[in-house]
């Protein structure tokens, strides 16, 4: 479980996040809200990109603001972002080796049955002596999740990892969004502006507004709040 507590974050004289609590329990746990509502700052401050003014993140058990990032990445923090991070003139499988070389993963037999099992559930295992610049945006986006999936990762944050997908594309990556759990004993938070993605992965769902908490919880209910509607889909409370 993952425990937030009065996490504040300010930017200015601007509050990105406002003494923001939740538990987070579930495998696939969606963040949803309008832009300028604290998504991505709640994400730079888990992988430590932003130190809040106050608050704080336990983790299984585990104070992640404690630790240095590079530290909570060898814990098994994983992060993708909005612009994908491809390296054109490395191959697919050098792209993923390369997010190994400062976890603890001892063997090299070891780091290659990562690596190809990370490749194979994206399925990329084809295209793994490909290099970055011959891949289209879809097996782009793959291999970034591939990255996230090695070194024996606890917590995967997906920052829009559907952007620029085409729907059948968006299809696959849900699919593959859904099995990290069990395939890789992961939890995911995922931060998407797609009503779909999120409701066909996200158990549950935390909805940012102004930096606040507006809501938490099932995410087939929390798309029916009529504040959510509001303040996310932009719909009109019925008066």
């Amino acid at each position: 479980m993952i425990a937030i507590r009065d996490v504040s974050v300010s930017f200015g004289g601007v509050l990105a996040l406002n003494n923001l609590t939740v538990n987070l329990a579930d495998s696939v746990v969606g963040i949803i809200g309008p832009n300028g509502a604290g998504k991505t700052t709640l994400l730079n401050v888990f992988s430590g990109f932003v130190t809040p003014a106050c608050g704080s993140i336990r983790a299984f058990d585990t104070d992640l603001l404690a630790m240095r990032p590079h530290q909570r990445a060898r814990w098994g923090l994983r992060r993708s972002f909005q612009t994908e991070q491809v390296v054109d003139d490395l191959s697919v499988a050098d792209n993923v080796r390369a997010m190994l070389d400062s976890l603890p993963v001892t063997s090299r037999s070891e780091r290659e049955r990562q690596i190809e099992k990370a490749l194979t559930y994206v399925q990329l295992e084809g295209k793994a002596d490909e290099l970055g610049s011959a891949l289209n945006t879809y097996q782009r986006r793959m291999v970034e999740l591939a990255k996230t999936l090695v070194g024996s990762p606890r917590i995967v944050l997906l920052d829009e990892p559907g952007a620029g997908l085409r729907e059948e594309e968006v299809d696959a990556l849900r699919q593959t969004i859904l099995g990290i759990g069990e395939q890789f004993g992961a939890m995911t938070l995922l931060i998407d502006h797609d009503v779909e993605m999120i409701a066909a992965t996200c158990i549950s769902t935390v909805v940012l507004d102004f930096g606040e908490l507006l809501a938490f919880g099932p995410t087939a209910e929390i798309l029916k709040d009529d504040r959510v509607k509001a303040a996310y889909l932009g719909i009109e409370e019925a008066e």
